[in-house]
């Protein structure tokens, strides 16, 4: 470093240079010293398979990973785990916001491995904001009981921008989890309104939570949610409530026989119950292994599982050929210009998505020649 102040300007004025800092870094410390091995995906799917939990939370993160990479080791995961899968009784619960699921989901826990012993995973997803695409993730904060069991694993999940009240990869955590042993899986769902029917696609039984004083008559008839609810139930009975619990019950019951009978041949029931204090619980799980035993007994429980696997077959293409799309390094620099024309008005929207496909499916036919 020159330092001015020993120019013959300033004669008896001295500045030393002073000593070198050293680095700030050990130069003894080994790099990637502390990186963990990676696991094989054999030795992913032993460990799922033995019911680790550790090892089942990282295939879980793998599945859910957007890198190209670990899809395609996650895939094979999935793959080897596909033959010690679907053992389970699935079990959507959904509700508005504010209609206690994830206090349910505590009550319920806790009563269906007090009963029927076994493991039980919880598959919670939360919103992510559209603004800073993060997500709480705090719905385990409200399963206390639960949590703290050790035949339980809670996993919350964000939706990351997927729409239908479940996550992109929730099914495939479904076939993880039945991997590791677990005999029943709950899939709480964000807080949905009418349209967010995704995780009927991927669930044995819908359980609609319900409040009170959320509509009439007319509202529970509108298509949606409550055409493939397979039971509803009323959360928050107990205080002053009870009564208005008990009129929104007679409203509900009174509107499903305006729908078409369910594939099934099963009725929903209509129950009432509170979550905070724990009542009614045993007559909802009565409920719930009635609809079992009756869908087991005529055979549909097999076919919706089958028609669920039809299902996301077509949703897994849908996927591929969107992520195709956006991942094409053609694609990628054209999409900002032709976002640039229809801002300044040079092009619709429409024309603009043509365009961009055209050019998409040119570029497929010129790799296969």
């Amino acid at each position: 470093m020159i330092h001015p102040e020993n120019s013959e300007e300033y004669k008896g004025l001295t500045v030393n240079s002073g000593v070198a800092q050293p680095s700030i870094i050990n130069p003894y410390l080994k790099r990637n010293r502390f990186r963990r091995r990676e696991m094989t995906v054999n030795e992913m799917v032993e460990g799922i398979v033995k019911g680790d939990v550790t090892i089942l939370s990282q295939a879980v993160t793998l599945v859910e990973s957007v890198n190209p990479q670990h899809q395609a080791k996650a895939q094979e995961v999935i793959e080897k785990c596909l033959p010690y899968s679907g053992k389970s009784v699935r079990i959507g619960i959904s509700g508005v916001p504010g209609a206690g699921k994830s206090t349910s989901i505590d009550m319920f826990g806790c009563h269906v491995l007090d009963r029927f012993g076994g493991k039980l995973a919880v598959l919670a997803i939360d919103p992510s904001s559209e603004r800073s695409k993060g997500s709480i993730l705090g719905d385990k904060t409200r399963m206390e009981k639960l949590s703290v069991r050790p035949e339980s694993f809670i996993r919350p999940s964000p939706t990351a921008g997927s729409l239908g009240g479940v996550a992109r990869k929730t099914r495939e955590t479904i076939i993880l989890c039945e991997a590791a042993g677990y005999d029943k899986i709950f899939v709480e769902t964000v807080g949905v309104g009418q349209s967010e029917t995704a995780c009927h696609s991927m669930v044995d039984f819908f359980l609609l939570i319900q409040l009170a004083g959320t509509g009439d008559e007319l509202q529970g008839i509108k298509r949606g949610i409550m055409e493939i609810s397979d039971g509803i139930v009323i959360n928050k009975c107990d205080g002053n409530n009870v009564d208005k619990c008990q009129m929104a019950a007679t409203n509900f019951r009174n509107a499903l026989h305006f729908f078409p009978m369910p594939e099934s041949g099963w009725l929903p029931k209509v129950l009432c119950y509170s979550g905070f204090y724990g009542t009614g619980i045993k007559e909802i799980w009565d409920m719930i292994y009635q609809y079992f035993d009756f869908v087991k007994a005529n055979g549909y429980f097999d076919y919706r599982r089958n028609e669920q696997s039809k299902y996301w077959m077509y949703e897994s293409i849908n996927e591929h050929l969107k992520n195709s799309f956006y991942h094409n390094q053609r694609i990628a620099d054209e999409l900002e210009q032709a976002e640039q024309r229809v801002l300044q008005g040079q092009k619709t929207s429409f024309a603009a998505a043509k365009d961009l496909l055209d050019m998409y499916y040119q570029q497929l036919r010129e790799c296969d020649k």
